[in-house]
């Protein structure tokens, strides 16, 4: 009996655990980027960014393309940003330190490697944290 009890509080634990990861799973694309943005205020847009400096990306799902983190974070929304996906593999040609407005970047699917599709980059707004 002692067992089943046991067995029960932990399975509850790991329930309250996975909770919140199963919920921010299931936020939209909009709803994740609109996290990702609160307590900044959006700058003036710009029609590239040193990749250099913001290197790191990350994919919202049928929303937009984050670069950097930190203080300031760069959002792109391509033409269709609809076949944005998470776990895409982004293919950049890149021709110097910049990524602009209108590049295009081909989607890859992760788990094959196949061509997904392409997208042509906006402009890359910068949103910077407020203290």
């Amino acid at each position: 009996m002692k067992k089943i009890a046991l067995s029960l509080i932990a399975l509850a634990g790991m329930a309250l655990v996975s909770g919140p990861s199963i919920a921010r799973d299931r936020l939209t694309g909009q709803e994740r980027l609109a996290r990702m943005l609160e307590g900044r205020v959006a700058g003036k847009p710009q029609s590239c960014v040193n990749t250099r400096v913001y290197s790191d990306s990350q994919i919202i799902d049928g929303t937009a393309l984050v670069y950097g983190h930190g203080k300031t974070i760069w959002v792109n929304i391509p033409a269709n940003p609809e076949d944005l996906r998470r776990h895409d593999i982004l293919l950049v040609r890149q021709f110097g330190p910049e990524l602009c407005r209108q590049d295009i970047v081909t989607l890859l699917d992760n788990a094959s490697g196949i061509f997904k599709g392409s997208i042509s980059l906006g402009d890359f707004v910068p949103y910077t944290r407020v203290k």
